[in-house]
């Protein structure tokens, strides 16, 4: 079973991203717009929502309410890798 890096904050970008900082240091930016045209994250769409995004409580995910959320595998496997600050 694969394991991968908890999730240490999150920040709401523009354009329908996040930004994922995980607990090894790396950082990901993840684009959420792909995901609007699903169902389950039609909610997204409102700025206001979105920007509600948080870390849930074991830093397994990210959530937006009981409904919508994101795994860190998911973050981990799709997002793309900023470089280290400063580079």
């Amino acid at each position: 079973m694969v394991s991968y890096q908890k999730i240490k904050s999150v920040v709401p970008l523009l354009g329908k991203r996040i930004r994922v900082i995980f607990t090894s240091g790396e950082t990901k930016v993840y684009d959420c717009t792909p995901l609007l045209k699903d169902p389950p994250f039609l909610l997204l769409k409102d700025d206001a929502f979105f920007r509600q995004v948080h870390l849930d409580n074991a830093g397994y995910g990210v959530v937006w309410n009981d409904k919508v959320d994101l795994s860190e595998s998911e973050l981990w496997i799709n997002g793309i890798t900023e470089p280290p600050a400063g580079i």
